[in-house]
């Protein structure tokens, strides 16, 4: 076997330690053969290596398959079906965890091999970074070992050449690739193993330090004083911690290195690397390191001019740390202090501004004289965008006011146009000249639009082919029980070999009461088998055991009502009571049938002797208007069956009106005046439980009384066909919305109120409570549904067109959310204000006026930013619907002696009100 065919044998291998064995025991002639045919090698070896990789997956392949059908046969013995899932069980003999198998090693075999025998440094460097052996292998560091090995066995010149051409090809961290820190090491332990001076070049510097530090390092001495010069040191040792100090670490060694002589070095290092910028995050080691070196007064004032020089420009962090260091020291004389404050006023940073304030407060209680000198700087704070700093900025200089000369007080008048109008006004006063004029808010509201009303409900089914199959919304339902009922007295035959055509879906055994849609499967089934009930189904009317006992506690009221109005049918069509037509059959969008439509039905029963199914009674009950003519009340009267007398009682004046309100579970607690007071601990992140009540007395109406029964907490499985709910009670819309109120908090669309339900509760009839204000401020404040505050704020103005809203009521119930749950006021101001842009300004100022007193913080609690927000987002509303007259909560704010933000904005709202 030839000296070529033995190296590619052992490249075959994958094993680079075996290659370097054999390269190694080569003689020089052998070598300078393997080197030349090893490039036109790289493609041989990447395929060869390929298809072995593909051999290993069809023979694993070849395996799991066999192994699969083992089991089958297994399990056919058994007696047993194999189910088709039972094949990607993970785990099993057919399909067992991948192996961690290492990977074909062909481009690290290739580059020891080159290593080896290649002649000149130069090539062999060029030949380690080849594109075609970057991203291969496992660039682990027992390769760079193996590279060390066989390098080592050149002639000491040829080392000390590749170490500096390695050196040299090193890159930067954005070009680097996966053989980098491979590339990182080599070149490194060549370095030392050489003892060659490194050459200057900042990604080698950038290697060094991203290897933990080494006691005995030869290159320590060279690289050392690179260290603050070389860019991007700073960004790889950004994230070490100065406290704790842990061993290993560049900080902890460094530190050592000071107590070692060479504190004046790594001290000086630092203030240079300041003084040459950059981004504050890579500059963040070189600051803990500075911090750790704790520079003695004497060491300050040796450094007091650059820290003077760091001011003005520097990033953030190394600028507070020259500040402190200056700070300290007893002997700036007054030029110095004048160009700190200087610099340090006309920063961009509030903290560094602030600082800069209180240095000029104190140095202007010590220096005698006037203080012409610190009154630009003074001004230059006017411009910072923190109205915190602004207002501190005005106060010093009122405070100092005598301390100015004419020409002080004239630097300071230039500058009064960067402050706010109020702000402007007290420097006025104090130092004449001109605030600046509060520019009025351009703001055109559009018309509102018209009224948005229900569409039309559908005419009722009256001939087979209009019926359509189960399925769709409350209309398609409602729809498809009247149908079939009318069908089955009209047209039976038509009707069934409509059925026909239809494939019932396959019965469930698990509760299938719990579905309006199976009922209908089970309705049309009895009807094509002539009255033969299926297995396992409630049977009897819908006032007891049928599903009450089923379904006890584990559908919501409306729900269950549904589910009673069709099994209701389903149990008339067994017994053979059905009536000619039903009762609450909708005859407008939202749900409500005429009045004059239902005592035309009544009086239709009493014609024929039908009886009315409770249920059907109850529901269409429920679905009359408000307000119903006397005419159609006097008809009713007439009616001399039970159901028509049950309904001229509900038409004269026995309609129930339940009394509701929300409670809100979560701690917190109502003070004397009304006002709310949030008792939570700040860190209490809980969802708060929402429990809504309804009072009323009984109606003597079994099925309408358990709708308007308090709903109780929510619990897992309640919010089947919610979207049906408002449809069920078009005229007590609040009752709807507090059985909605359990579900607010819990995500949608499972099992959740979504957008359309509120909408259709707000074209829906009857009086608004807390629940209904609730139910429209928790889609006010949640931006989850729509990114797009125009969107959400069309509601508003859809309320605001109909004139139908409580909006001091909607406000009260965002400030609880806002107070008690995970929702924010950003999203909420956005969307009142689309809302205002809509046309609806007035409204959402009503909702600000009941808002405010339930968000604004009391005097025992803490103002925040955002109470200094929806502040100032009150004014512009006010300003917006032109509103007057003083609100209790703001004005007492107003009424503080406090002077920051939040008190200055109560006092600008307060102001304009009164």
């Amino acid at each position: 076997m030839t000296a070529w065919e033995t190296v590619v044998a052992a490249i075959d291998t994958g094993d680079p330690q075996w290659v370097a064995e054999r390269v190694l025991a080569l003689g020089e002639r052998e070598r300078r053969a393997v080197a030349a045919l090893l490039p036109a090698h790289v493609a041989v070896a990447e395929e060869r290596a390929h298809g072995r990789e593909l051999e290993r997956i069809a023979r694993r392949e070849r395996e799991s398959e066999a192994a699969w059908r083992e089991h089958v046969r297994r399990a056919e013995r058994a007696g047993r079906t194999v189910h088709e899932y039972e094949r990607w069980e993970w785990n099993t003999p057919w399909n067992p965890p991948w192996p961690l198998e290492r990977e074909e090693n062909w481009a690290d075999s290739l580059r020891i091999a080159g290593a080896a025998t290649i002649g000149g440094a130069a090539a062999v460097v060029a030949w380690l970074n080849r594109r075609e052996f970057q991203d291969r292998g496992e660039a682990s560091g027992a390769t760079a070992a193996i590279l060390e090995r066989v390098l080592s066995a050149r002639p000491a010149a040829w080392q000390e050449d590749f170490a500096t051409r390695a050196a040299l090809r090193l890159r930067p961290a954005p070009r680097r690739r996966r053989r980098s820190d491979e590339m990182d090491a080599l070149a490194l332990a060549m370095l030392c193993r050489t003892g060659v001076v490194p050459p200057e070049h900042d990604p080698l510097v950038v290697a060094w330090v991203r290897r933990p530090p080494v006691r005995e390092d030869p290159l320590l001495d060279h690289l050392l004083p690179r260290l603050f010069e070389a860019e991007g040191v700073g960004a790889v040792l950004r994230g070490e911690r100065a406290e704790p100090l842990t061993r290993g670490t560049w900080l902890a060694a460094l530190k050592r290195l000071a107590g070692q002589g060479r504190r004046d070095l790594l001290l000086d290092g630092c203030v240079r690397r300041f003084l040459r910028g950059g981004e504050a995050a890579d500059l963040r080691f070189f600051v803990r390191l500075h911090e750790l070196l704790l520079p003695t007064p004497d060491e300050v004032s040796k450094h007091a001019a650059d820290y003077l020089r760091l001011l003005p420009s520097a990033p953030g962090p190394v600028a507070e740390v020259a500040l402190r260091h200056l700070r300290g020291l007893d002997h700036l004389d007054r030029a110095d202090v004048s160009e700190a404050v200087r610099a340090l006023l006309f920063r961009a940073e509030r903290k560094l501004v602030t600082a800069g304030l209180t240095w000029l407060d104190a140095v202007a209680r010590a220096w005698p004289g006037d203080l012409d000198e610190l009154a630009p700087a003074l001004g230059s704070a006017f411009a910072c965008e923190s109205a915190d700093v602004q207002g501190r900025a005005v106060r010093i200089a009122v405070k100092h006011a005598k301390r100015f000369t004419p020409v002080g007080a004239q630097a300071l008048r230039d500058s009064f146009g960067l402050l706010p109008h109020q702000l402007g006004e007290t420097l006025v006063a104090v130092f004449g000249g001109e605030a600046a004029e509060e520019p009025p808010e351009p703001f055109t509201p559009a018309p509102l639009p018209a009224p948005r009303f229900a569409e039309a409900f559908p005419g009722p089914v009256t001939a087979p082919v209009e019926l359509g199959p189960c399925g769709g919304g409350w209309e398609s339902a409602e729809l498809w029980l009247a149908g079939v009922v009318r069908l089955l007295h009209d047209d039976r035959d038509g009707l069934v070999a409509r059925l026909s055509e239809w494939r019932l879906g396959a019965r469930s055994h698990e509760r299938p009461w719990l579905d309006v849609w199976q009922w209908c499967e089970e309705i049309a089934r009895l009807i094509l088998t002539g009255g033969s009930a299926a297995d396992g189904l409630p049977r009897g009317g819908p006032l007891g055991g049928p599903l009450s006992g089923p379904l006890s506690g584990a559908v919501s009221a409306p729900h269950l009502f549904l589910l009673r109005r069709w099994a209701e049918v389903h149990s008339a069509l067994q017994d053979g009571v059905l009536p000619p037509y039903l009762l609450a059959e909708p005859t407008e969008g939202t749900g409500h049938v005429d009045a004059g439509e239902l005592v035309a039905r009544l009086a239709g029963y009493e014609r024929r002797g039908a009886e009315a199914l409770p249920a059907d009674l109850q529901q269409a009950l429920l679905r009359l208007p408000r307000e119903v003519a006397p005419e159609v009340v006097a008809r009713a009267r007439l009616l001399t069956s039970e159901a028509g007398r049950a309904a001229a009682r509900w038409m004269d004046g026995g309609r129930p009106e339940p009394v509701t309100e929300v409670g809100w579970l979560a701690s917190g607690r109502l003070d004397p005046g009304g006002e709310y007071r949030d008792d939570r601990d700040p860190a209490d992140t809980r969802i708060p439980d929402l429990e809504p009540r309804i009072r009323v007395a009984p109606t003597g109406l079994p099925l309408v009384d358990e709708l308007f029964t308090q709903p109780g907490r929510r619990r897992a499985g309640q919010g089947g066909l919610l979207s049906w709910w408002p449809y069920v009670l078009p005229s007590h819309r609040e009752v709807v919305a507090q059985h909605v109120v359990p579900h607010l908090m819990y995500g949608w669309p499972v099992e959740g109120a979504r957008p359309p339900e509120v909408y259709a509760l707000a074209l829906a009839d009857g009086p608004w409570g807390e629940g209904m204000a609730l139910v429209v401020a928790f889609f006010l404040a949640d931006p989850s549904w729509s990114k797009l505050p125009v969107v959400r704020a069309r509601l508003v103005v859809d309320l605001a067109a109909r004139g139908d809203e409580d909006a001091e009521g909607i406000g009260r119930q965002l400030g609880l959310l806002l107070r008690r749950t995970w929702f924010k006021p950003g999203p909420v101001l956005e969307t009142l204000e689309s809302a205002a842009e809509q046309g609806a300004q007035w409204e959402v100022w009503r909702i600000m006026t009941g808002f405010l007193p339930v968000f604004l913080p009391g005097p025992e609690e803490r103002p925040h930013t955002r109470h200094t927000q929806v502040l100032a987002f009150a004014l512009r509303a006010a300003r917006w619907a032109g509103a007057r007259g003083p609100v209790p909560c703001v004005a007492e704010i107003a009424e503080r002696r406090a002077s920051n933000n939040f008190v200055r904005e109560a006092r600008r709202l307060h102001t304009y009100l009164t």
